[in-house]
C-alpha cells in the first residue's frame, strides 16, 4: 500500500512536476505568488483600459466639430488592444508560450472569418463608414433603394427613420457599396417643375405669372438665378421647365406650395392648362 502510494506521489502529472513536488510548500507559494500576480496584472489592465478609453472620448466631446462616434469606435479598440495584452501577460504569468496562444489566435480567426464573411464584410465596411463620414447622424439620405434620416451607424448596419418614421435597418456593407444620396451636405437645393399649357396660350403671360408666383414666396432664391423657360412642344400642351434654389430644408414644402399656387394663379390669368383627350369615330 505504501509503495502504490509512493508510485502515485511521484508520478508526473503537470510540467515534469510529480504530485508530491506540487504539494511542497515552495511550490504552493510560488503558485500563489502567480495568482496573485494574475490577479493584478487583469486588475491593473481593466483600470489602464478604462482610464484610456474615456479619455479618448473625451478628445470628441471636447471637439465639436469632431464626430463623437468615430472616437467611440476608437475608444473600444484601445480598450480591448489593453486587456488582450493584459492577457497575454498573464499566460506568461503561468509559463504559457504566448506565441503559440497567438498563432492559434491567428488561426482560429482565419477560420471564424471565412465562416462569417457577410458579417465581416459588414463590419469592414462599417469602419470605413467612420473613418470617411460619408454620412453623419442627422443627414437626410437615400441609401440602398431607401430614403431616411440616419439615427445610428453601427459597425454592422445603419438605423434610418424614413419619411413615415417606420425603424429602417440597412446592412453596412450594402451602404458603403451603393450610391449615397446625402441631401444634407450641401446647405441649399434647387426644386424644378415642369408646367404645361395650351397651344392657344400667350406664352409670354405664362411666362410671367409662372415666375411671379414662384418668386413672390420668401422661400424662393434670387441667386443663382431662377430658370422658366419652354423646353418641349407635347402632344396637348407647351411645356415650361423651372429650376429655382431654396434652402435644403425647404425643399418639399417649397415645391408641393408652388405645385399648387402655380396651377391656381394660370387658372386665375385665364391660361388654359391642358389635359389628354381623345375623340372616337364610329363608323356608320
Amino acid at each position: 500500500m505504501d509503495k502504490e502510494l509512493n508510485n502515485f506521489l511521484n508520478t508526473e502529472i503537470w510540467n515534469g512536476k510529480s504530485l508530491a513536488d506540487l504539494l511542497t510548500l515552495e511550490f504552493l507559494a510560488s503558485t500563489a505568488g502567480s495568482i496573485l500576480g494574475a490577479i493584478a496584472i487583469l486588475l491593473a489592465g481593466w483600470i489602464i483600459s478604462s482610464w484610456l478609453q474615456r479619455r479618448v472620448q473625451n478628445l470628441g466631446k471636447k471637439n465639436r466639430h469632431l464626430d463623437e462616434m468615430l472616437f467611440d469606435f476608437l475608444a473600444s479598440i484601445v480598450r480591448y488592444v489593453v486587456l488582450g495584452f493584459a492577457v497575454l501577460f498573464v499566460l506568461n504569468t503561468f509559463g504559457v508560450q504566448t506565441t503559440s496562444v497567438v498563432a492559434l489566435i491567428g488561426a482560429a480567426g482565419l477560420a471564424i472569418g471565412l465562416a462569417l464573411q457577410g458579417t465581416l464584410s459588414n463590419v469592414a465596411a462599417g469602419v470605413m463608414l467612420i473613418l470617411f463620414r460619408p454620412i453623419k447622424i442627422g443627414d437626410f439620405v437615400e441609401v440602398a433603394g431607401k430614403m431616411g434620416t440616419v439615427k445610428q451607424i453601427n459597425l454592422n448596419f445603419t438605423e434610418l427613420a424614413d419619411l413615415s418614421n417606420v425603424h429602417v435597418i440597412v446592412p453596412n456593407s450594402q451602404v458603403w457599396g451603393n450610391v449615397i444620396d446625402n441631401y444634407s451636405v450641401n446647405p441649399t437645393r434647387r426644386a424644378e417643375w415642369t408646367f404645361g399649357v395650351g397651344y392657344g396660350a400667350n406664352l409670354k403671360d405664362a411666362e410671367t405669372i409662372i415666375r411671379d408666383t414662384i418668386m413672390a414666396d420668401a422661400r424662393a432664391k434670387t441667386e443663382p438665378a431662377p430658370f422658366v423657360q419652354v423646353t418641349n412642344l407635347g402632344d396637348s400642351s407647351v411645356d415650361f421647365l423651372v429650376r429655382v434654389w431654396c434652402d435644403a430644408g425647404d425643399y418639399f414644402g417649397f415645391r408641393a406650395d408652388m405645385t399648387r399656387q402655380v396651377k391656381e394663379a394660370l387658372d386665375a390669368g385665364g391660361v388654359d392648362i391642358p389635359f389628354p383627350t381623345r375623340t372616337l369615330y364610329q363608323a356608320s
